[in-house]
């Protein structure tokens, strides 16, 4: 299935924007940038939203404006009025089970204790829709994981994840038409 709506997972405002957490945001303002996409915000879906052309399809990229605990209300509300099936979104967002600076497409599953992964199931009612796991490396201990996803990483992990996600631009067209396992392929093989 092609995709459709590629979603960024973050939180908003200008506390946050450096944050592990932010790294879906990041990935979609590189691909806005990359194909000369402005976002606008968009009441009506409760986030940011910019439309690209990437391998001659039309794709809409959303930031949610919500908090990352109820970024499914945004993704649902986007989804209903495009009447998208869930197996047409991909899912942007931070993964703490990757080293630092991997990037990894995953068909479904579940949400592994990320809350806007939780929020995203929940509202869409399926866990069958595609995500784009960058890995920000988890801190050791589950008891400082709220605050270590809430800060910025070191100048070393952040070129780490900018090099993730320079690899997973790089098989986004294949992601877009739907080549789902050529892309793995591509991504997970070094």
């Amino acid at each position: 299935m092609a995709i459709k709506l590629i979603v960024g997972l973050g939180n908003p405002g200008k506390d946050y924007q450096s944050h592990r957490h932010n790294v879906g945001f990041w990935f979609c303002d590189t691909l806005a940038n990359l194909y000369s996409a402005t976002f606008k915000k968009e009441a009506k879906f409760f986030g940011d939203v910019a439309q690209v052309t990437i391998a001659g399809a039309s794709v809409r990229l959303l930031k949610p404006t919500t908090f990352m605990n109820r970024s499914g209300q945004s993704i649902q509300a986007l989804a209903k009025f495009y009447q998208l099936e869930a197996d047409e979104i991909l899912v942007v967002h931070d993964e703490l089970d990757l080293e630092v600076g991997t990037a990894k497409l995953k068909a479904e599953g579940g949400h592994g204790g990320h809350n806007g992964l939780r929020d995203t199931i929940k509202a869409l009612g399926t866990k069958s829709f595609y995500r784009l796991r960058l890995g920000i490396g988890h801190p050791g201990n589950k008891l400082q994981v709220a605050d270590y996803v809430l800060h910025a990483p070191n100048k070393i992990e952040l070129e780490n994840i900018q090099n993730a996600m320079i690899d997973a631009l790089q098989i986004m067209e294949e992601v877009v038409k739907g080549n789902i396992d050529q892309a793995m392929k591509h991504l997970h093989t070094k």
